[in-house]
């Protein structure tokens, strides 16, 4: 026999979804001007050719702004995973592994991605 107040512990709010919705609305406003930024240069680079890609990649102010867009574009899907796997997966051992999953994926491939453009 339990008191409503037992019965209720545990249930609640785990008191961390706050900062992970702040993050998700930061990344995404972070992604905004990078990706239409982004977006612009891949439209004056089409008709150029490699030689002029090369010379793109290789100003420093285009490797940081790169650098800062995967690593907000992988923050973000990171975050945006996580909340589709604690929302929809039941189980807590299955929910467990797929955060850890996504967690590692999205660092392996922000890894990836950063060492590319050394």
């Amino acid at each position: 026999m339990q008191t409503p107040l037992a019965r209720a512990r545990g249930a609640g709010s785990a008191h961390h979804g706050a900062h992970h919705w702040c993050a998700q609305r930061v990344s995404a406003v972070a992604l905004l001007p990078l990706s239409l930024w982004f977006l612009g240069v891949l439209l004056q680079l089409i008709p150029a050719d490699h030689a002029a890609f090369e010379r793109w990649i290789g100003a420093m102010p285009n490797r940081v702004l790169l650098a800062a867009l995967l690593l907000a574009l992988f923050h973000h899907l990171a975050l945006g995973l996580q909340t589709v796997a604690e929302d929809y997966l039941h189980r807590a051992d299955l929910k467990t592994a797929m955060v850890i999953g996504i967690q590692l994926g999205c660092a392996l491939l922000a890894m990836t991605g950063l060492l590319a453009l050394l």
